[in-house]
Protein backbone atom coordinates (compact mmCIF):
# COMPACT_ATOMS: atom_id res chain seq x y z
CA UNK A 1 0.00 0.00 0.00
CA UNK A 2 1.30 3.42 -0.95
CA UNK A 3 2.33 6.13 1.47
CA UNK A 4 0.40 9.30 0.63
CA UNK A 5 0.73 12.56 2.56
CA UNK A 6 -0.46 16.12 2.04
CA UNK A 7 1.36 18.44 4.41
CA UNK A 8 2.69 21.95 4.99
CA UNK A 9 6.01 20.77 6.40
CA UNK A 10 9.16 20.26 4.37
CA UNK A 11 10.15 16.67 3.64
CA UNK A 12 13.52 14.97 3.27
CA UNK A 13 14.19 13.08 0.04
CA UNK A 14 16.87 10.83 1.57
CA UNK A 15 14.75 9.98 4.62
CA UNK A 16 11.71 9.18 2.47
CA UNK A 17 13.77 6.98 0.14
CA UNK A 18 15.28 5.15 3.13
CA UNK A 19 11.80 4.59 4.59
CA UNK A 20 10.54 3.21 1.26
CA UNK A 21 13.37 0.67 0.97
CA UNK A 22 14.05 -0.13 4.65
CA UNK A 23 14.43 -3.87 5.22
CA UNK A 24 13.58 -4.67 1.59
CA UNK A 25 15.74 -6.97 -0.52
CA UNK A 26 13.26 -7.18 -3.41
CA UNK A 27 13.77 -3.57 -4.55
CA UNK A 28 15.92 -3.37 -7.67
CA UNK A 29 15.06 0.19 -8.68
CA UNK A 30 13.74 3.38 -7.13
CA UNK A 31 12.56 6.21 -9.37
CA UNK A 32 12.00 9.67 -7.98
CA UNK A 33 10.57 13.00 -8.96
CA UNK A 34 11.19 16.02 -6.77
CA UNK A 35 9.31 19.16 -7.78
CA UNK A 36 10.83 22.42 -6.57
CA UNK A 37 9.32 25.93 -6.55
CA UNK A 38 11.01 28.16 -9.15
CA UNK A 39 11.40 31.95 -8.94
CA UNK A 40 10.22 32.62 -12.51
CA UNK A 41 9.26 36.21 -13.43
CA UNK A 42 9.76 37.60 -9.93
CA UNK A 43 7.78 34.89 -8.13
CA UNK A 44 7.98 35.45 -4.37
CA UNK A 45 5.91 32.42 -3.30
CA UNK A 46 3.44 29.80 -4.47
CA UNK A 47 0.37 29.24 -2.30
CA UNK A 48 -1.30 25.85 -2.65
CA UNK A 49 -4.82 25.33 -1.32
CA UNK A 50 -6.85 22.13 -1.14
CA UNK A 51 -9.78 20.33 0.46
CA UNK A 52 -8.02 17.77 2.70
CA UNK A 53 -10.35 14.78 2.48
CA UNK A 54 -10.88 15.17 -1.27
CA UNK A 55 -7.17 15.66 -1.99
CA UNK A 56 -5.94 12.70 0.02
CA UNK A 57 -8.66 10.46 -1.42
CA UNK A 58 -7.71 11.46 -4.97
CA UNK A 59 -3.99 10.91 -4.35
CA UNK A 60 -4.63 7.51 -2.76
CA UNK A 61 -6.79 6.52 -5.72
CA UNK A 62 -4.13 7.37 -8.29
CA UNK A 63 -1.38 5.71 -6.23
CA UNK A 64 -3.54 2.56 -6.16
CA UNK A 65 -3.93 2.86 -9.94
CA UNK A 66 -0.13 2.95 -10.33
CA UNK A 67 0.19 -0.10 -8.06
CA UNK A 68 -2.38 -1.93 -10.21
CA UNK A 69 -0.67 -1.03 -13.51
CA UNK A 70 2.94 -1.79 -12.53
CA UNK A 71 4.57 -4.41 -10.27
CA UNK A 72 5.61 -1.96 -7.56
CA UNK A 73 7.21 -2.93 -4.28
CA UNK A 74 6.58 0.52 -2.85
CA UNK A 75 5.20 3.97 -3.63
CA UNK A 76 5.37 7.32 -1.84
CA UNK A 77 3.52 10.49 -2.85
CA UNK A 78 4.00 13.64 -0.77
CA UNK A 79 2.52 16.98 -1.80
CA UNK A 80 2.97 20.18 0.14
CA UNK A 81 0.31 22.82 0.66
CA UNK A 82 0.40 26.31 2.09
CA UNK A 83 2.94 29.02 1.25
CA UNK A 84 5.99 27.63 -0.54
CA UNK A 85 9.04 29.75 -1.27
CA UNK A 86 11.31 29.49 -4.31
CA UNK A 87 13.87 26.74 -3.80
CA UNK A 88 11.62 24.72 -1.51
CA UNK A 89 10.28 21.30 -2.52
CA UNK A 90 6.61 21.05 -3.50
CA UNK A 91 6.08 17.41 -4.43
CA UNK A 92 7.84 14.07 -4.09
CA UNK A 93 7.00 10.89 -5.97
CA UNK A 94 8.98 7.72 -5.24
CA UNK A 95 8.26 4.38 -6.88
CA UNK A 96 10.09 1.14 -6.22
CA UNK A 97 10.06 -2.08 -8.19
CA UNK A 98 12.23 -5.06 -8.89
CA UNK A 99 13.14 -3.56 -12.28
CA UNK A 100 13.76 -0.01 -13.54
CA UNK A 101 11.10 0.14 -16.28
CA UNK A 102 8.21 -0.27 -13.86
CA UNK A 103 9.72 2.22 -11.40
CA UNK A 104 10.39 4.85 -14.07
CA UNK A 105 7.07 4.48 -15.90
CA UNK A 106 4.96 4.53 -12.76
CA UNK A 107 6.80 7.59 -11.45
CA UNK A 108 6.14 9.43 -14.74
CA UNK A 109 2.48 8.35 -14.64
CA UNK A 110 2.04 9.68 -11.12
CA UNK A 111 3.65 13.07 -11.73
CA UNK A 112 1.75 13.54 -15.00
CA UNK A 113 -1.48 12.89 -13.11
CA UNK A 114 -0.49 15.19 -10.24
CA UNK A 115 0.31 18.04 -12.64
CA UNK A 116 -3.05 17.85 -14.41
CA UNK A 117 -5.69 16.25 -12.21
CA UNK A 118 -4.78 16.60 -8.55
CA UNK A 119 -7.25 18.81 -6.66
CA UNK A 120 -4.89 21.63 -5.68
CA UNK A 121 -5.40 25.32 -6.36
CA UNK A 122 -2.15 27.18 -6.97
CA UNK A 123 -1.78 30.92 -6.63
CA UNK A 124 1.44 32.68 -7.55
CA UNK A 125 2.48 35.67 -5.44
CA UNK A 126 4.93 38.10 -7.02
CA UNK A 127 7.40 40.53 -5.47
CA UNK A 128 5.33 43.49 -6.72
CA UNK A 129 2.30 42.26 -4.73
CA UNK A 130 0.31 40.85 -7.65
CA UNK A 131 -1.27 37.40 -7.48
CA UNK A 132 -2.22 35.02 -10.29
CA UNK A 133 -4.03 31.67 -10.23
CA UNK A 134 -2.18 28.95 -12.15
CA UNK A 135 -4.05 27.27 -15.01
CA UNK A 136 -3.36 23.84 -16.47
CA UNK A 137 -0.83 23.86 -19.32
CA UNK A 138 -1.43 22.18 -22.66
CA UNK A 139 1.91 20.35 -22.58
CA UNK A 140 1.09 18.89 -19.14
CA UNK A 141 -2.31 17.75 -20.45
CA UNK A 142 -0.62 16.13 -23.47
CA UNK A 143 1.83 14.28 -21.21
CA UNK A 144 -1.02 12.95 -19.07
CA UNK A 145 -3.02 11.89 -22.14
CA UNK A 146 -0.42 9.24 -23.01
CA UNK A 147 -1.57 7.18 -20.02
CA UNK A 148 -5.12 6.72 -21.33
CA UNK A 149 -8.60 7.49 -20.16
CA UNK A 150 -8.18 6.02 -16.68
CA UNK A 151 -6.10 9.05 -15.66
CA UNK A 152 -8.94 11.35 -16.71
CA UNK A 153 -11.49 9.46 -14.60
CA UNK A 154 -11.26 11.83 -11.66
CA UNK A 155 -14.00 12.47 -9.16
CA UNK A 156 -16.28 15.41 -9.97
CA UNK A 157 -14.88 18.76 -9.00
CA UNK A 158 -11.18 17.92 -9.28
CA UNK A 159 -8.46 19.57 -11.31
CA UNK A 160 -8.49 22.64 -13.56
CA UNK A 161 -12.26 22.73 -14.25
CA UNK A 162 -12.99 23.02 -10.53
CA UNK A 163 -10.33 25.70 -10.20
CA UNK A 164 -11.98 27.75 -12.95
CA UNK A 165 -15.41 27.26 -11.35
CA UNK A 166 -14.07 28.30 -7.95
CA UNK A 167 -12.51 31.46 -9.39
CA UNK A 168 -15.80 32.40 -11.04
CA UNK A 169 -17.73 32.13 -7.76
CA UNK A 170 -18.03 35.26 -5.63
CA UNK A 171 -15.83 35.30 -2.53
CA UNK A 172 -17.51 34.57 0.79
CA UNK A 173 -17.80 37.63 3.01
Amino acid sequence: MATVRVQEALFDLAAETAALTAGRTDVGAVASFLGVCRADDGLAAMVLEHYPAMTERALRRIAAEAEARWPLTGCTVIHRVGRILPGEPIVLVLTASTHRAAALESCAFLIDWLKTRAPFWKCEEFADGTRRWVEARADDEAAAARWGEQVAADAPGEGAPARRQREAEPAAE
